[in-house]
């Protein structure tokens, strides 16, 4: 008997499987996979159940709520559909049954598919549908030609390759799970030596504890920035052409410049509809012509965007300084004596503590230098003492902001009725109060009108712009020059500085961290520091109370999705505070509570409460709680972090919407 090469053998198996009662031997499937049709229809499908799968958030329609949960089963198995019919399309490639030159019409898939998730209209749900389409599209695609070399190389008489390589395998996943550089040791560490705390007969709520964190091998994967060599001084060249394209104002014409933005918080208060399209439209109906006002401008706009000496665009912010109002609020403040009479919020979308940590380096020490809790350490200012913390076991509602923003900012879930935004009672305190948001919503809050009550920041900026990189895309977002929140940082700062007499309250808004990769975060890491050492180096932060926030960790789909660190950071948001101590923990009673806290499980109940303690003071003990009838700043299921929250009555089966399994 002639002998056979074990690659001729390999190809022997492989033609007798295709024989062996094979589709050529069924005539009804030799048809089917020999039409000239089929090709189509396949493609035809998965085009079809795609876009179907992006049905309900392709106008910043919020369907991702506890009420949509069949909603949102259908469009997980639409995509599903989608991902199938395009594996099964690029195996039959693979195998010959379709002819290759098909790949560029799955080329066209992959790059439609892509452009389109990646346009302002699909910005909710589109790219996280896209990441997913072609990450477990590959997967399946790994799986089957892995799968059909087991089974030829089991019927060779080499199949003992087989055993080897499935003890190859096994040992391979023990040892990655082993190794240093993909364990997990410093998961449980925070700042200044600290590290969590898991006790559960101390601590109540115990963490678990993810097993590999496969991110320290793959990072370098996954920076498309740097991959790329994105530049945001670069700038996008037919910027001014976008802005032309969308404008409808009659006071724009083909030839400006300048273009002015409108201020958001004018009349979008009283507008009933989708917050993203009404925003829009009043937006692109307002726009100004800076270099020819022939019309009375009741309210100066405080962004310009300017192409006069810059084909990019360049983004002048000019906060406008109202003296009335400071005025009238600094005769408002006599109602209270707030424990802070300035709160700052930095709040970033989808940041897991532990993202924080590895990301936002210089702003992680920033926060971490004000640790040494005994004495001031602080040379320039040294009637001031400031004070740094963590907290490790701060738990999100949702895996998605719908979920959690109501209940930072309202104190109560979205399905609510009547919500009232805290700034109301801010405003009674006499806080002047200031919002940027990167988005293009009213108080990005995702909640529809008729379930809140009108109310509007004294200062807003939102970046309604058709040039911002939206949210999602696993790289540095660049606008005019700069990345996306550089100006509402600048916005941001300009209040600090303008109203540096006035009680304040700032809440600046970004999705720098709302993307797959875990690595785009990094490049704001500069941007957030020099924020707030400017405002530290020059006093400004004297008598405040700093909050580093998110709603939730990283949920996107990614590389990391099936590792179990991704699942439990996802669930895990940061929040770090920072507090000038004069009032607020200069009591021995507050400073204990608010260190032990920092290992208790809380929630955005409590951030909530921790507000409307700084902002009220004394007074907070007598506030009532949140009922149907009424609306106060004191949600019935958080409490201050400054007061005493018994951890063994902290459990996620108390709070309804929450993982029942957030805690072992």
């Amino acid at each position: 008997m002639k002998n056979t090469t074990f690659s001729e053998e390999i190809t022997l198996e492989a033609h007798n499987l295709k024989n062996d009662g094979n589709l050529n031997n069924k005539p009804y499937k030799k048809i089917l996979i020999n039409s000239k049709i089929t090709p189509f229809l396949l493609f035809f499908s998965t085009y079809l159940f795609y876009f179907l799968s992006l049905h309900g958030c392709l106008e910043g329609e919020d369907i991702c709520t506890s009420k949509h949960t069949l909603w949102i089963k259908i469009i997980i198995v639409e995509l599903i559909i989608s991902i199938i019919l395009g594996a099964i399309t690029l195996i039959l490639i693979i195998y010959n049954k379709m002819s290759s030159l098909h790949l560029f019409h799955f080329s066209i898939i992959f790059i439609f598919f892509y452009l389109y998730s990646n346009k302002t209209i699909a910005e909710d749900h589109g790219y996280y549908n896209f990441v997913a389409f072609f990450s477990l599209i590959w997967l399946l695609i790994l799986i089957e030609l892995f799968v059909h070399g087991i089974i030829i190389l089991a019927k060779s008489k080499y199949r003992f390759l087989l055993y080897i390589i499935i003890l190859l395998i096994i040992i391979f996943y023990i040892i990655i799970y082993n190794i240093n550089p993909i364990n997990c040791n410093e998961w449980t560490l925070g700042l200044n030596n600290t590290y969590l705390e898991n006790d559960p007969a101390k601590y109540g709520c115990q963490i678990r504890i993810p097993k590999a964190c496969t991110f320290k091998i793959l990072n370098w994967t996954q920076d498309i920035t740097k991959i790329q060599k994105l530049d945001c001084s670069v700038g996008k060249r037919d910027a001014r052409k976008e802005l032309l394209k969308v404008i409808k104002s009659p006071y724009v014409n083909k030839n400006t410049k300048r273009f002015g933005f409108p201020l958001t918080n004018n009349e979008i208060g009283s507008l009933d509809g989708k917050d993203k399209i009404i925003l829009l439209n009043y937006t692109y109906h307002n726009m100004l012509d800076m270099d020819n006002i022939t019309h009375d401008i009741e309210k100066w706009p405080e962004h310009i965007v300017d192409f006069t000496n810059n084909e990019n665009g360049e983004m002048i912010i000019n906060l406008t300084f109202n003296e009335t109002l400071s005025q009238e609020r600094k005769k408002l403040e006599k109602n209270s004596n707030p424990y802070s009479n300035n709160i700052m919020i930095l709040y970033f979308d989808s940041v897991s503590r532990n993202n924080a940590l590895r990301q936002l380096k210089k702003t992680m020490k920033f926060f971490e230098m004000f640790m040494s809790y005994e004495g001031n350490h602080h040379k320039k200012f040294p009637n001031e003492n400031y004070h740094s913390f963590q907290f490790f076991k701060y738990h999100s509602f949702r895996l998605f902001t719908p979920g959690n923003f109501p209940r930072l900012f309202y104190g109560n879930n979205k399905e609510a009725k009547n919500l009232v935004l805290m700034t109301k009672y801010l405003k009674e305190n006499g806080y002047v109060t200031n919002y940027c948001g990167e988005e293009c919503r009213k108080d990005n809050t995702r909640t529809h009108h008729n379930l809140t009550k009108s109310e509007i920041y004294d200062h807003q900026m939102l970046l309604c712009d058709p040039n911002i990189v939206e949210m999602n895309k696993p790289v540095k977002k660049c606008l005019y020059g700069n990345i996306n929140s550089y100006h509402l940082y600048e916005y941001g700062k300009q209040f600090w500085i303008k109203y540096k007499d006035n009680r304040k309250f700032s809440a600046l808004v970004t999705n720098d961290g709302h993307e797959s990769s875990l690595e785009a975060l990094k490049y704001s890491d500069d941007m957030i520091y020099n924020y707030l050492t400017t405002l530290y180096d020059q006093n400004l932060l004297k008598d405040t109370s700093v909050f580093l926030v998110s709603d939730h960790g990283t949920t996107l789909p990614s590389l990391y999705y099936i590792f179990d660190f991704f699942q439990i950071e996802g669930k895990l948001p940061m929040l770090y505070v920072l507090i000038n101590d004069r009032k607020n923990v200069s009591y021995n009673e507050q400073y204990y509570y608010i260190q032990k806290n920092q290992q208790t499980f809380i929630t955005a109940y409590d951030f909530y409460n921790t507000i409307g303690y700084l902002s009220y003071g004394d007074n907070y003990k007598n506030i009532k709680n949140k009922t149907i009838e009424q609306d106060t700043f004191k949600s019935s299921l958080g409490e201050s972090i400054f007061n005493y929250i018994d951890p063994m009555k902290r459990h996620p089966k108390n709070y309804e919407g929450m993982d029942k399994n957030a805690c072992k």
